[in-house]
């Protein structure tokens, strides 16, 4: 599971591929004026007649979301590339060093990613008006170059018939109890933007000893944060350490024996954003679904579909779903993981050994 292509070899890459990085010109743009849609841009979107978007999100909603585009805009295919976060940043490297540009939108678990794309100079700056007006201005970058598409977390979730609410873990803690040994699901941070932040947040928070005595509990490990409430769900594990929180909520909607369980030290937060890129083969098709993607309809979508946080002022949350601001929180540092990332992936794998 470990990622062969590391954040240092990007910077190293970037050097080598791109003509001018962000550090190399001494001015600063300003930043764009927020941008409507208009005929005009639907017009020159239908003309290139489709766009590419590799995303972290979960596959069936990815399908959902490039769907509801391809209604609204009849004429625009939308190639929908799912992966875990880690893999679509060591994807986008490979090709880029290889003077590829496939893709137009990329939504990523994880903010460090940005920080590096932006440094290598390879995103296209953007606005959506419904961003300019209904956002806060601490969920999109002041230069425009990416926007918060949803808003994660990484709580606890168990199966209801192998554990009853009063036994199920309550914290951190709770999961070292030998009587969850053999019974728990962890997601791995090479593969996982989620699951990488989650992982900086504990370890930070909580301190790397804990997950060695973790480790000793025998935990199943998978990929992706889309995959410990699938295995909990199917009952091949009783409680999963992190994961989609919001597909925890989804399935226990739909029936499944699932429930959440937010610990009491603070559940781990990954904000997932958007970018355009400046090498997308297909640049205004990008821009309308980025100007879509975060306008009130699709992020109400987003919400009453795929049951996650919007950083859209105007949508509106189920009652029965706990409100991100009623969450303790961790708190997210994506300059920190940019640093450790490749680290926190040695350590973990030693640790897992996986």
């Amino acid at each position: 599971m470990t990622n062969r292509f590391s954040r240092r070899d990007v910077l190293k890459t970037s050097a080598a591929t791109v003509a001018a990085s962000v550090f190399a010109s001494p001015l600063k743009a300003a930043p764009p004026e927020a941008s409507p849609i208009t005929p005009a841009l639907i017009e020159a979107a239908k003309k290139e007649g489709k766009l590419t978007f590799y995303t972290a999100m979960d596959l069936t909603f990815a399908q959902h979301l490039g769907k509801a585009f391809e209604t609204k805009y009849p004429g625009i295919a939308v190639r929908v590339e799912r992966n875990g976060a880690e893999r679509i940043f060591t994807r986008i490297a490979q090709e880029y060093g290889s003077r590829i540009h496939a893709v137009d939108v990329v939504n990523t678990a994880d903010q460090a990613h940005c920080i590096i794309w932006t440094r290598n100079g390879w995103l296209a700056p953007y606005l959506p008006e419904e961003v300019a007006k209904y956002y806060d201005k601490g969920y999109y970058n002041p230069d425009a170059l990416h926007i918060t598409t949803r808003v994660l977390v990484s709580p606890f979730g168990y199966n209801t018939n192998l554990v009853k609410a009063e036994d199920a873990p309550k914290s951190f803690a709770d999961l070292l109890d030998p009587k969850w040994a053999g019974k728990m699901v962890k997601a791995h941070p090479a593969y996982s933007g989620t699951i990488m932040n989650a992982t900086f947040q504990i370890a930070r928070d909580i301190g790397w000893d804990y997950f060695e005595k973790l480790a000793k509990q025998r935990v199943m490990q998978v990929q992706s944060a889309t995959d410990t409430p699938k295995k909990v769900s199917l009952g091949e594990r009783a409680v999963m350490v992190d994961g989609a929180g919001y597909l925890v909520i989804r399935y226990k909607e739909d029936g499944q024996p699932l429930d959440i369980i937010y610990p009491t030290e603070g559940t781990p937060l990954a904000s997932g954003p958007s970018v355009l890129f400046k090498g997308a083969p297909n640049p205004n098709a990008g821009r309308l679904f980025q100007n879509w993607m975060h306008s009130r309809e699709a992020q109400q979508f987003l919400v009453d579909w795929a049951r996650q946080y919007s950083a859209h002022g105007q949508t509106k949350e189920k009652p029965s779903v706990r409100q991100l601001r009623d969450i303790k929180l961790m708190k997210e540092d994506p300059a920190a993981i940019v640093k450790e990332a490749d680290a926190i992936k040695k350590r973990y794998a030693q640790i897992f050994k996986v």
